[in-house]
């Protein structure tokens, strides 16, 4: 029977909480209840809790204090999307309560649990029922009852929590009606699981590999995410490593890129395609290397060729190692901006897309963070662009409802400067409330003014889907296009142009005066003027503006006002 642990058995327990909800977070991402390409729940969390795991993995003989310290400041900072925020504030919350202690017991972690669902619950501005936070909560309440019962034996407190944490957690569909229509769970609350999961395997004393790997936030078009084979020695079942760069001469969209890797799979392993504007380099193993290059001329003409026969050469990393080497030096270092004068009120926007930057830019945002829907910008991130905003106000913009979390974690983080996050939800909504700053009124009132014109704005955005669900009485097939609105999907379809014309018939009520329409960077600008033109003959009495967006993912994001 174990009754304490000490700072170096919870160090092993969070590392390995943290690997296996890392081995774990492509089938977190699937669980994320509307089909499109940025469902990335699972990733932001795993690189929530990652930028924490490297401290933690860096210390030698840790104490309580300085693990603690570590476990809280690396999530907070590297914090991504809802479902980061929130795991970092159940560890925050949890680190404050057991920081002073030099052991942990029973009721010691019954109280830490109770500490972390409060910090957590605090942190979200409205707390919904059927996610991360009722699993969290369901735990803490069963930690509680055995601590009040007398449990000492960690073995059966940690047992008997998860048990009752799964419990809460296939009830989840049960709270949240979305989630029982998608036969799903809550995809936070599964990886919350498999955080707790992992640390307990640790206590138990299974051989874990505590190596990390070092993942960078997957870029709008990235496609490098295989999965690396640990040992070069192992029964190789694909015989050879295949390597080559195609030099595109026809569009590769993500779409695309999806369908190639989907091939790719289909004969082979360990794949990594990475698209780079015009060329798009590929690595496969695979026992009919012919087959990889036969489908990939399709594209475009081949260049860099290289394969080896594993059996008798063992070489495979090499390629996929320079790929992430390249990717982590990238993000090692921050995009600079060119040095600005010192003023009263900067602007902060989170922006995809060479056209809305610009947009952006032209209204006056100081500073763009290059992200949205497939790569959530973390809160160090936010941080590093307000120390590159030469204000004494900033007003941040996330125009993403899955970053405002991240931008408030950062606002209580800076001290030197006044932050202001308007809760933007969409990029149409970003450019309505810059559009509505006055430099005459006060900071409060251009924050009360902006908040309140950003509720008259209507949103869709037109993608496609990326498996088969069924979603607001609409069944959705693979490959289908999607017209999605502020609270749900409006319209689906095989034509894009279709789905884009149904999604604004559906957003569109009296009073309506304005429609926006801003084409990303698949859509021509002839489509996208065949759109307009029918939008306008449907609805006479209302402005339309065309503008090019050039987003990724998304061919249309259009808004009514």
């Amino acid at each position: 029977m174990t009754n304490t642990i000490d700072a170096k058995v919870l160090a092993k327990m969070f590392l390995a909480g943290a690997k296996n909800l890392e081995s774990k977070k492509e089938w977190i991402n699937d669980l994320n209840v509307f089909p499109v390409p940025d469902g990335d729940t699972g990733t932001n969390m795993t690189l929530t809790i990652m930028s924490a795991a490297k401290e933690v993995a860096a210390m030698e003989n840790p104490d309580m204090r300085s693990l603690c310290k570590a476990i809280s400041s690396g999530s907070l900072r590297g914090a991504r999307g809802n479902s980061g925020v929130i795991l970092s504030q159940l560890f925050r919350g949890f680190t404050k309560s057991i920081r002073d202690r030099e052991e942990l017991n029973v009721p010691v972690f019954a109280e830490a649990l109770d500490r972390a669902v409060e910090t957590a619950y605090k942190a979200v501005m409205k707390p919904k029922e059927g996610t991360i936070l009722t699993v969290a909560k369901g735990a803490a309440a069963k930690a509680r009852e055995l601590a009040n019962e007398g449990c000492g034996d960690l073995e059966v407190f940690f047992r008997e929590v998860i048990a009752c944490a799964d419990e809460v957690l296939e009830r989840t569909p049960e709270m949240l009606p979305v989630l029982k229509q998608a036969g799903v769970v809550d995809s936070g609350g599964q990886g919350l699981m498999q955080v707790l999961k992992g640390a307990y395997d640790a206590f138990l004393g299974k051989e874990i590999d505590f190596t990390l790997t070092e993942e960078a936030p997957k870029a709008a078009g990235s496609g490098a995410d295989a999965k690396a084979q640990s040992k070069a020695d192992v029964d190789i079942k694909y015989g050879y490593c295949t390597e080559f760069i195609i030099l595109l001469s026809r569009n590769f969209n993500i779409k695309h890129e999806m369908d190639f890797k989907e091939y790719l799979e289909s004969i082979g392993d360990s794949i990594v395609v990475v698209t780079d504007e015009d060329v798009v380099k590929v690595h496969v193993h695979t026992n009919d290397p012919g087959l990889a290059i036969q489908r990939a001329l399709r594209y475009g003409a081949l260049s860099n060729m290289k394969i080896d026969n594993m059996r008798l050469e063992h070489q495979e990393k090499l390629f996929r190692q320079e790929e992430k080497n390249q990717e982590r030096a990238a993000e090692a270092t921050p995009p600079k901006a060119a040095p600005m004068e010192h003023k009263g009120v900067g602007f902060i926007a989170v922006s995809a897309g060479d056209g809305i930057n610009e947009i952006f830019k032209g209204l006056g945002v100081d500073y763009i963070i290059e992200g949205g829907q497939t790569m959530n910008p973390s809160t160090e991130d936010m941080l590093n662009a307000i120390d590159q905003v030469n204000a004494d106000t900033v007003f941040i913009l996330p125009n993403n409802k899955n970053i405002i979390l991240a931008a408030n974690q950062a606002q209580m983080m800076v001290k030197d400067k006044k932050i202001v996050v308007i809760p933007t939800k969409t990029v149409p909504q970003g450019i309505t409330a810059i559009i509505n700053y006055v430099p005459d009124m006060s900071v409060e009132e251009n924050e009360e003014t902006m908040k309140q014109e950003i509720t008259s704005v209507k949103t869709g955005q037109v993608t496609y889907a990326v498996r088969d669900t069924m979603i607001d009485d609409k069944e959705i097939k693979q490959g289908d296009y999607m017209g999605i609105g502020d609270k749900g999907i409006l319209s689906v379809g095989s034509e894009v142009l279709e789905v884009a014309f149904q999604m604004v018939k559906e957003m569109m009520e009296d009073g309506l005066e304005l429609i926006s329409i801003y084409y990303g960077e698949e859509i021509t600008e002839e489509m996208a003027g065949e759109l307009k033109e029918r939008i306008g003959k449907e609805f006479t009495a209302c402005d339309i503006e065309l503008q090019y967006g050039g987003q990724p993912i998304y061919y249309y994001i259009i808004s009514a006002e």
